[in-house]
């Protein structure tokens, strides 16, 4: 088993907190890494997709008391969302006994109806860790660092760890089948499944490009505002990811659209029928795919609250990702997916606009050296072991 880097920050979450609570979507490995965890303390736990145990939770409050004194790991809560005013009222008597922390475990596959239940009732009382899928940091010792496996298949374990690319591929089809079939329906109002899973490929096709629903809409005969929230819907499920532009005071014009990606690589690939590297490399989608995939990466280690975005202007300056990290640190992000990155004025003159602490071009080789006096070249790796360490 990989060893997920976000192991400790839950330990320390829970802690800190009462509750914490695992976000991530469908088959990212949180129930494994909560069951890693139960194996180390006295836990209980209890699938909220089985109706066995929703039966045990009849009198929610009678049998999670009698349980006070373990960790109680409640997977797929959304399947009980009325639940969350029991916990709370758990959580008050049992601080009031000395029993502050560590006594639920949540895991959510969708940020919708646990963000918001939890928020109106549990403030205060749990802190949440988000679960991405595997990232370059986990993944870098077993292959060697070269990211191309990762790239390919993306980092749902069960994809990225499978005997072959055809058995990876076939999981990735069948992921998002199920997303469609049964995941959406769970989430959101009916939504057609052909229309959205149309919708999903575009977003793929079009990676990294500024959202424009009116577009969208029209190829799909439906309205902007119903393309809209269904992309809403794909943010909320964790599989799509709005990157917004950086409102900065340059007195220049900047874009406002934001830019979307399918997050996970692997997922993109599928969508797009690319089964291994070498459809990859011959791709339309390869450079803005590559761009995706280093953006998800980053974005898995940074510390928390750190603020990403793009910076782009009317007149073409633009830089690919820009991270305000905790402390007032700005760093600057170019991406290219070739092994000799050249970059352009348009870089320059924004590096000029938002004048960063620092500034980098991530790109597809291993060596690290300077471009300039102020931007370096350097692998998606090694930028991502810096932004680990400073968190």
């Amino acid at each position: 088993m990989i060893k997920r880097y976000i192991y400790q920050n839950v330990l320390r979450a829970l802690d800190r907190q009462a509750a914490a609570a695992l976000i991530g979507p469908r088959q990212v490995g949180k129930t494994t890494l909560a069951l890693d965890i139960a194996a180390h303390r006295e836990a209980v736990y209890l699938d909220l997709e089985s109706l066995e145990d929703r039966e045990k939770l009849r009198n929610p409050a009678l049998f999670l008391g009698k349980n006070e004194k373990k960790l109680v790991i409640l997977d797929e809560i959304h399947r009980v969302p009325e639940i969350f005013q029991t916990l709370r009222g758990l959580i008050d008597q049992g601080r009031r006994k000395g029993l502050r922390t560590g006594r639920f475990l949540i895991l959510g596959s969708a940020s919708i109806d646990l963000l918001r239940q939890s928020g109106e009732t549990l403030a205060g009382r749990i802190e949440y860790i988000d679960m991405e899928p595997l990232n370059i940091l986990e993944t870098s010792s077993k292959d060697n660092a070269d990211p191309a496996k990762l790239w390919v298949r993306g980092g749902f374990p069960d994809s990225y760890l499978a005997e072959n690319d055809e058995d990876s591929y076939a999981y990735r089809r069948n992921f998002i089948r199920t997303y469609l079939e049964r995941d959406v329906p769970q989430f959101g109002p009916r939504i057609p499944s052909e229309t959205l899973e149309r919708l999903w490929i575009m977003l793929a096709h079009n990676q990294g490009q500024f959202l424009n629903a009116s577009r969208l809409a029209a190829s799909l005969s439906i309205t902007a505002p119903t393309v809209s929230s269904y992309i809403d819907l794909l943010a909320d499920l964790l599989l799509v990811r709005r990157l917004q532009p950086l409102h900065a005071n340059t007195k220049k014009r900047l874009v406002k659209a934001p830019r979307v990606y399918v997050r996970d690589s692997g997922i993109a690939h599928a969508l797009l029928g690319i089964a291994d590297y070498n459809q990859l490399s011959g791709h339309p989608v390869f450079g803005s795919g590559w761009e995706g995939f280093v953006i998800e990466n980053l974005l898995c280690v940074a510390p928390t609250r750190t603020s990403a975005s793009f910076y782009r202007t009317a007149a073409g300056a633009e830089i690919d990702l820009v991270l305000d990290l905790p402390g007032g640190k700005r760093w600057a992000i170019e991406i290219k997916s070739g092994l000799a990155p050249r970059l352009e004025k348009g870089f320059y003159n924004a590096l000029e606009d938002i004048k960063p602490d620092r500034s980098f071009v991530v790109y597809a080789g291993s060596d690290r050296y300077p471009v300039t006096e102020e931007t370096e070249a350097i692998s998606l790796l090694e930028l991502a072991q810096e932004l680990k360490e400073i968190g």
